[in-house]
């Protein structure tokens, strides 16, 4: 079963405050169930939605939306998707700025055009990935954080599993007040082996498999930066691996970017064993993600961009009760630049 592990925090003179943050303390950091041989169990209501967001997923792959070149379709829908996930991070670009990047023009001088860059280049790993036939390797996961971290200002931890304990919420330095403290980085590879082996399943519905490896990965946070996009990037592994979305990418981070606070409390959910609540509200963000409306919207024929205010509805959330952002919002983002949610004190 799940539990929480308590550990000890040495005490740091060096960290600014009062006499209470710089003393050595216990903390507990959360240990999530293994789930390689899962058997789950939805309420009627959630597996609706479940069948509707595999419909949605479907008829988008089957019957896309017109456009002049489909190619050009399915390379707007990865970079929309691309966009959104890093938006939800707090790294906001605008359609004429990701242009400018991508065609060298400015890019290294404009950070955020670059980082964002590496997320639409570590997107297109993870669609590799799940194209692939053989079975899915840890190696692979890391190649997709590679690919995104050699973007950023912390190149030297691309690729590899966290090594210290990192948090979510709280201050800089410790985990003394965080919001949520994942695994210690002993348990990380045993989590992530056990990950992998049930992303390598074939038993369950594609869309409960992608909602509970996003929310597994989240919980496990392996490393010390770029978790969040990494772990939108393998919704899209499996929903390729399933063969549920050979061609096109449904832009889900669209839809969660919409309402990142019921997106938090999806995660929060699924985490105190209300998996079911978590399930419902990703269904119903993929089956939205996949409608007309923001394919239409994320393949940008229309005036809106990215980085403008969120084009598509945010899904409503049955949850019974919402937690607030695990971090104080920066541009409606659950983990802002600046705010260290992990102990490595790099960007999210």
């Amino acid at each position: 079963m799940s539990r929480f592990e308590t550990r000890s925090w040495p005490a740091d003179p060096a960290v600014p405050g009062g006499r209470p943050e710089r003393m050595s303390f216990r903390y507990r950091a959360f240990v999530p169930d293994p789930i390689a041989k899962l058997q789950l169990s939805v309420p009627s209501d959630v597996a609706a939605s479940v069948s509707a967001a595999e419909r949605a997923v479907d008829a988008l792959n089957r019957d896309p939306p017109w456009l002049a070149s489909l190619e050009v379709l399915a390379r707007r829908l990865l970079r929309s998707e691309s966009v959104a996930s890093s938006r939800i991070e707090g790294l906001v670009l605008s359609q004429r700025r990701l242009a400018s990047a991508e065609a060298d023009e400015g890019a290294a001088r404009d950070e955020t055009a670059r980082f964002v860059l590496g997320n639409v280049a570590a997107m297109e790993e993870a669609v590799a990935l799940g194209t692939g036939a053989k079975p899915l390797r840890l190696e692979g996961i890391l190649a997709v954080h590679r690919t995104l971290m050699l973007a950023t200002t912390t190149p030297q931890i691309a690729g590899a599993l966290r090594t210290r304990q990192n948090w979510i919420g709280g201050n800089a330095y410790n985990p003394g007040r965080a919001v949520f403290v994942p695994p210690p980085p002993g348990r990380v590879r045993t989590l992530m082996d056990d990950l992998v082996a049930f992303m390598n399943r074939a038993d369950l519905p594609p869309v409960i498999q992608a909602a509970i490896t996003h929310a597994q990965f989240e919980t496990i946070h392996p490393f010390a930066d770029g978790n969040g996009r990494v772990g939108r990037a393998l919704i899209h592994v499996v929903l390729r691996r399933r063969g549920l979305a050979p061609r096109y990418v449904p832009p889900v981070s669209l839809v969660l970017a919409a309402d990142a606070r019921a997106y938090v409390s999806g995660l929060t959910a699924y985490r105190e064993d209300r998996s079911g609540e978590w399930i419902d509200l990703f269904a119903r963000a993929i089956g939205r993600a996949a409608g007309r409306r923001a394919i239409s919207q994320g393949g940008w024929p229309s005036s809106r961009r990215p980085g403008a205010s969120a084009p598509v509805p945010p899904v409503a959330t049955r949850a019974s009760r919402h937690s607030s952002s695990p971090c104080r919002p920066t541009r409606s983002s659950p983990s802002p630049p600046g705010r260290n949610c992990w102990a490595a004190r790099s960007r999210p």
